[in-house]
């Protein structure tokens, strides 16, 4: 009975410090919705801020794969088997793909997980890591699946992976002027991508949606109000109706009938 008692304790512990320290970080962008997901995964997973095991992004929360790795620890997790997906794979091009299998136990059939990476989905701070950062993914979303944590993973984005808060802030106010549409627009693309990721939709498809959303040749030239009420409505309709979300996707895959 007291052991039991210490393990409630420090567990209340860590959601008080975990929800202190958001606070003290995050001041003016942390609402109720955030803060809810904060305690939630606490007490779920026991992840902890302090330790690195969550990063507040873009008005998101995001494990670490320090956090994964640490959740793995705590249940006990029996290995994790890594291999790269050589039909998948050119290393001419800097692209690689890795398939991670975790066992939770010995007798485990194991839960899959793939990650890729390539110049065009790394930070330019990482150019040259791709084969390692695509290890990484693929344990990733592995342990994700395995120990059931619904939130992608910080090392899972794109150009958002590479650089530090404090490095992008000093960019900012160093470059405002010249770089703050870019900046927005990169953090738009990453959003997207996640949503992507996260629902397991074809990028291809969703980009040709989006460009008939917004109304303009394709989503590149869409504006920035555009782009984020079409993400909007993408995270919605994932949400509320996945499968009818894919017929309206396939649709694009039919090619446009020309009028004469």
């Amino acid at each position: 009975m007291q052991n039991r008692a210490e393990c409630t304790g420090r567990f209340q512990n860590l959601v008080r410090q975990n929800l202190r320290l958001a606070r003290r970080w995050k001041p003016d962008e942390l609402g109720t919705v955030a803060i809810d997901q904060l305690r939630d995964l606490t007490v779920k997973f026991r992840f902890s801020l302090a330790l690195g095991d969550l990063a507040y992004l873009d008005r998101g929360w995001y494990i670490t794969h320090a956090g994964l790795v640490r959740l793995a620890s705590r249940r006990r997790c029996s290995g994790i088997d890594v291999q790269q997906v050589l039909e998948s794979s050119d290393q001419s091009s800097a692209r690689w793909v890795f398939r991670a299998t975790v066992y939770k136990s010995s007798g485990s059939r194991g839960f899959v997980g793939y990650g890729d990476a390539d110049p065009s989905n790394v930070s330019s701070l990482l150019r040259g890591a791709e084969m390692r950062i695509a290890e990484t993914r693929a344990v990733n979303r592995a342990l994700r699946k395995a120990y059931g944590v619904g939130v992608c993973s910080v090392e899972e984005l794109g150009s958002l992976s590479g650089k530090s808060e404090s490095s992008r802030n000093h960019d900012t106010s160093r470059k405002h002027s010249s770089n703050g549409s870019n900046n927005g627009q990169t953090r738009l693309r990453d959003r997207l991508c996640v949503l992507i990721r996260q629902h397991n939709l074809d990028p291809a498809h969703v980009k040709a949606y989006a460009a008939d959303f917004c109304g303009t040749p394709t989503i590149r030239e869409a504006n920035r109000e555009l782009v984020e009420s079409f993400i909007s409505h993408l995270a919605t309709s994932a949400r509320e109706n996945r499968d009818a979300l894919i017929c309206k996707l396939n649709s694009y895959s039919q090619p446009m009938e020309v009028k004469s």
